[in-house]
């Protein structure tokens, strides 16, 4: 039994209220991680040619406003 699996079993026992907990920390921690993730990459420059990408299809004509 993989580690995944095992914590599948694990969450399918859950009681609603624990259930709950469990979901409300997952998503923080995985907005958390998220969060880390963009930062690195702005840090080290993987999204600058989305980046110049943007700007330049704006400076086209290829946006629109929102």
């Amino acid at each position: 039994m993989s580690r995944v699996e095992h914590i599948e079993g694990q969450v399918k026992s859950l009681s609603h209220d624990e259930l709950k907990a469990f979901r409300d920390w997952f998503g923080q921690f995985d907005a958390e991680i998220w969060d880390d993730q963009i930062e690195a990459d702005a840090k080290n420059g993987k999204l600058r040619s989305l980046a110049e990408r943007a700007l330049q299809d704006h400076e086209s004509g290829r946006s629109t406003i929102l």
